[in-house]
């Protein structure tokens, strides 16, 4: 008689009690919305995990993050790096909001302007950059008018 081997396959990874879930980054995301963050130096809990199964998008990556709730700003940024990701809101392990993120039409002093002409590359204006294309992530600097690519794109 042959013993049927029933293994998991899947991990379970703790709960947090207060804080916030980023789910749905894409995988090769995941690294980069930790910097731009700032979750590398973060007192508390912070849980990551990469290439994960997805029926939505493949693979994807979550970041679990203890007593920490995002600014308006930093969904922003996430928005730029990661427009799948979903934003969950914990409070004494509860869903409390459940945020898909967008894009927005306009970036508020969070990006730096490449130009090295730019006025904000000499004087304390903010930055602010219209954005022409969410696809592909392109964004015109309200003050020089120069168009910036995804790659091109560095946060202040």
């Amino acid at each position: 008689m042959i013993k049927e081997n029933k293994t998991r396959k899947e991990l379970i990874v703790s709960a947090i009690d207060n804080g916030t879930v980023i789910d749905h980054i894409p995988a090769k995301s995941l690294f980069q919305v930790i910097k731009i963050l700032n979750l590398e130096g973060f007192e508390n809990q912070v849980l990551f995990g990469t290439n994960l199964d997805s029926k939505k998008y493949q693979k994807k990556a979550l970041i679990k993050v203890r007593n920490k709730f995002f600014k308006i700003d930093e969904i922003n940024k996430i928005a730029l790096v990661a427009p799948t990701a979903t934003i969950i809101v914990i409070k004494n392990y509860d869903v409390i909001e459940k945020i898909d993120i967008e894009i927005p039409d306009q970036i508020i002093n969070l990006v730096k302007c490449f130009n090295p002409n730019c006025i904000t590359n000499h004087e304390k204006i903010p930055t602010k950059f219209i954005v022409i294309d969410k696809d592909e992530l392109q964004v015109q600097c309200h003050y020089c008018e120069k168009i910036m690519e995804k790659e091109e794109i560095v946060f202040l």
